[in-house]
């Protein structure tokens, strides 16, 4: 019988982007940071935009059903369902 090894980076923290080790040490600029996005996304374009995704994707019978899947939408149009890690790190 072979034993199976356990992965030594199970559980820990592989690394940091550059922002995010930039946000991490200076809280003054993620503060602004925040604050940005809060107002950002609280416009009027936006919340129409992600209405618009959550209605497509529980008109398709994927909202809420643990599927992780998503609405892609590459270049602010629905194109297709794609997962969920996929299209949001999408820049």
């Amino acid at each position: 019988m072979q034993v199976k090894k356990r992965n030594r980076n199970a559980g820990k923290s592989t690394g940091k982007s550059e922002s995010a080790k930039y946000f991490a040490s200076n809280p003054e600029a993620r503060k602004k940071k925040n604050e940005y996005n809060k107002k950002y996304h609280s416009t009027g374009k936006r919340k129409k935009y992600r209405s618009e995704l959550n209605s497509y994707n529980k008109d398709k019978g994927t909202y809420g059903n643990g599927d992780r899947k998503d609405a892609s939408h590459k270049g602010g149009k629905i194109v297709r369902f794609e997962s969920q890690s996929k299209n949001r790190a999408r820049k």
